[in-house]
């Protein structure tokens, strides 16, 4: 025994020596400094977007949180929360443990739950300060703890409010506003104490208890609710009995609703917003979650550049194009020609979540012919007028600069051009003339230019090639082979319209935060591209395309009503087809393709039944365009740009060097022995009064005279007499300097053209080997 008792001693002893000092550092371990709990973290607001009249036109939240204040909260609904959900809060100090104790026995003698043991305190713990942690012993003991902090450092009234603005109700609805609003479309002020006492019971278990997925269940948990408002004296026994069942049966809601005045939905627009201030700005932060947790949690009343007529006038100009089996749809997007300013946006049919989500109006598209615009900007830029000549004979083959497996480019489709000024190729849309003009001023100044005047947050120099492909140098540039979204094409046009000074388009007018505070206001700062001189210019010929050109069928009339210009394109195979065109007070641009493909818009059904068998620049695009802006343009009074600037100087001969050459007519003379001889083959007789000019011939093509003589005896009744007369033989060409193409590496607009006087004869270059065809 005495060995038994001295061993345990001596294990007493070594054991107390060896955890003492343990002891002494957990004992030592705490801080005599209290706890202070944190602050509240602020409550997730939604974000609500506004057109230019202050109506809600958008959403942008993750969870439904709408704020309320206490006091805005009716006495009723205050009684019914509690009835159900905490009885005695008003008099508890965060822990009811009698009630904690009662509900603990009723759910350790049932198979479930069936009360719950948490004051309205403890859930406000809960959902502040015990998020992501295990539901165990210690996170139960946590909570309480904390209850009764929050009871020592805050009043019952503002944790009334955290609750009633925190609590989760299901269907993403967090806080009583949010409720409210998702099961009775209803706000809190007109709640009533039944609709109240519902969304209480919802609390418990809001999956469990959702009306709309689980309806039974639902109804089964209001049954329980009316029980206990009964109990409490909120509502009689005949009440409750009404309530649960009969005529006048509270009804379960059946679907999530809206506040009449917010039922909005998802647009091309606001979607268009969303993805601008999250990935196409800096405005609400510099990193994308802090621009993510502003947008979806900041509160914020974002007020846009959307003028709501405007987008129902859009919206139904849309429509003028015939649905179709292979789903053809088409693209609006209007722009202020002062501001840049998105005044309408149409996307497509109509936007539908996970279904129709592609913006067209933002989609890069081949133009087609519109693309010219940028290339007749830039030739006027460099010198061009619109008097000049270029050739744009059908069948042309000009350099395919950057391409060594197909070295030249051939153009054999299109309208039949020739050789005429550069206003009428314009109005005439001529191909060939384009491509080469492209050439003549130099496709990369034509591309440095295509980007400052149509720059944007979707299109800029340097643009990762990740998120688009660059406008190439292509030598089939000006037949659309680049593609350009819609809104490129408008804002190109607006530089063009604004007379030469560009804005970058934009959607949003200022936005103020939670509290009223303007956090961010637009500055319009324009960009001068083009002299006004230039764009005065471009403006004038344009004109020609509604008057005379390729869109008088369908613009010819709204042309006659006020100043307008613009230009319409057409792809290869009629694959797409668009019009952008401006006033001084809108500057519009429509598409119409297949969204999913390049599909051939030739021989469509719906279309031919319509009269249009292909669909061109001058068919749907400008009747859409034309649809819209005539409506658009009701109020606004007739304005026109200023006249284009005067002749300044003698007009020119444009050509392409290396594929053009300048050559000068050498006049042949040739004695002729036998005066009795015809003219020389080839040679023609003239009268020897005839001036004989020194120098080039007249620009059509005929070549400078040149003499040799015969003779030829004419009899009349009266007299009988004799005439001198010259012949011209077959003429020869002398080929002229005609200088270098636009060197890549040259970007300055201002560069001279490869130009020549008019009349000067251009013709194919020709190697030495090869006679020379005029």
């Amino acid at each position: 025994m005495a060995l038994v008792i001295l061993a345990g001693a001596l294990l007493i002893s070594s054991s107390s020596v060896a955890i003492a000092p343990r002891i002494w550092r957990v004992a030592n371990a705490h801080q005599q400094d209290p706890i202070v709990l944190p602050e509240f973290q602020s409550l997730a607001q939604r974000t609500y977007v506004y057109d230019i009249e202050g109506n809600e036109i958008g959403v942008f939240e993750l969870e439904n949180s709408q704020p309320i204040n206490l006091a805005d909260v009716p006495a009723d609904v205050i009684q019914a929360f509690l009835s159900v959900e905490d009885n005695e809060f008003w008099t508890h100090r965060g822990v009811n443990v009698r009630s904690l104790f009662r509900a603990t026995l009723s759910n350790f003698a049932s198979d479930a739950p069936q009360q719950g043991a948490s004051t309205i305190t403890m859930q406000v713990a809960k959902n502040d300060y015990l998020a992501g942690l295990e539901r165990d012993g210690r996170y139960k003991a946590l909570q309480i703890v904390y209850a009764m902090r929050l009871e020592r450092e805050m009043t019952k009234e503002e944790i009334l409010e955290r609750y009633l603005n925190t609590v989760y109700f299901g269907n993403n609805a967090y806080g009583i506003a949010a409720a409210a609003e998702t099961y009775f479309g209803k706000r809190v002020a007109d709640l009533s104490l039944i609709e109240a006492a519902f969304l209480a019971g919802l609390v418990r278990s809001p999956s469990g208890y959702d009306p709309i997925s689980n309806p039974d269940r639902s109804r089964a948990r209001f049954l329980q609710v009316l029980v206990r408002l009964q109990s409490d004296g909120l509502i009689t026994e005949a009440q409750s009995d009404a309530l649960a069942e009969g005529p006048q049966a509270f009804v379960i809601p059946e679907r999530t609703q809206s506040l009449p005045q917010r039922q909005v939905n998802r647009t091309y627009f606001t979607e268009a917003v969303r993805d601008y201030l999250l990935n196409r700005s800096s405005i609400l932060g510099t990193s994308y979650q802090e621009r993510y947790n502003r947008l979806f949690r900041g509160g914020l009343r974002i007020h846009t550049t959307l003028d709501p007529y405007l987008q129902l006038h859009a919206s139904d100009a849309r429509d003028l194009l015939p649905d179709t089996l292979q789903g053809f749809d088409a693209a609006l997007i209007s722009l202020d020609t002062r501001t840049a300013a998105v005044r309408a946006m149409v996307g497509g049919r109509g936007f539908i979540p996970g279904q129709r989500e592609l913006n067209l109006a933002l989609a890069p598209s081949q133009t087609g012919s519109s693309i010219k615009i940028f290339v007749l900007a830039a030739a006027i830029l460099a010198g061009a007028e619109d008097y000049d000549t270029i050739d744009g004979l059908r069948g042309c083959v000009l350099p395919n600069p950057g391409n060594v497996d197909e070295p030249t480019f051939t153009i054999d489709g299109g309208v039949e051009g020739g050789v005429f000024t550069l206003r009428e190729h314009s109005a005439r849309s001529i191909n060939c003339a384009f491509a080469r003009l492209s050439q003549i001023v130099g496709l990369h100044r034509v591309v440095d230019l295509t980007y400052r005047m149509s720059q944007s947050p979707y299109l800029y120099r340097g643009q990762p090639r990740s998120e688009r492909r660059p406008i190439e140098p292509f030598a089939s540039y000006a037949t659309g082979a680049n593609e350009m979204s819609t809104m490129d094409m408008a804002a190109g046009m607006q530089t063009i319209a604004n007379r030469g000074e560009h804005h970058d388009p934009y959607y949003i007018d200022y936005i103020e935060d939670a509290d009223g505070r303007r956090i961010y206001t637009h500055v319009a700062t324009g960009t001068r591209v083009l002299p006004e001189g230039v764009a005065d210019l471009t403006l004038n010929i344009l004109k020609d395309t509604l008057t005379d050109g390729t869109g008088r069928a369908e613009l010819g009339r709204f042309a006659q009503q006020r100043p307008a210009a613009g230009k319409t394109g057409t792809q290869q195979d009629n694959t797409v087809a668009t019009f952008v065109g401006s006033t001084p007070y809108l500057t519009t641009a429509v598409l119409v393709r297949d969204p999913a493909r390049y599909t051939p818009m030739r021989n469509i059904a719906e279309f031919q039944a319509d009269g249009v068998p292909r669909v061109q620049g001058g068919t749907y695009p400008a009747k859409i365009w034309g649809a819209f802006m005539e409506k658009a343009h009701l109020f606004e009074p007739v304005t026109d740009w200023s006249a284009p600037p005067g002749q300044r100087r003698p007009p020119a001969v444009l050509y392409l060097p290396g594929v053009e050459c300048l050559y000068e007519l050498v006049p042949v003379v040739e004695e002729i022995d036998d005066p009795l001889a015809g003219p020389p083959r080839g040679g023609r007789p003239i009268s020897t009064t005839t001036t004989i000019p020194d120098g080039t011939g007249d620009g059509n093509g005929d070549a400078p005279p040149s003499a040799t003589t015969s003779t030829s005896t004419t009899s009349t009744t009266s007299t009988t007499s004799t005439t001198t007369t010259t012949t011209l033989p077959p003429p020869q060409l002398s080929l002229l300097p005609s200088g270098t193409t636009i060197p890549p590496e040259i970007t300055d607009p201002r560069a001279p053209l490869p130009s020549a006087p008019a009349g000067t004869t251009v013709g194919p270059c020709q190697t030495s080997e090869e006679p020379v065809n005029e």
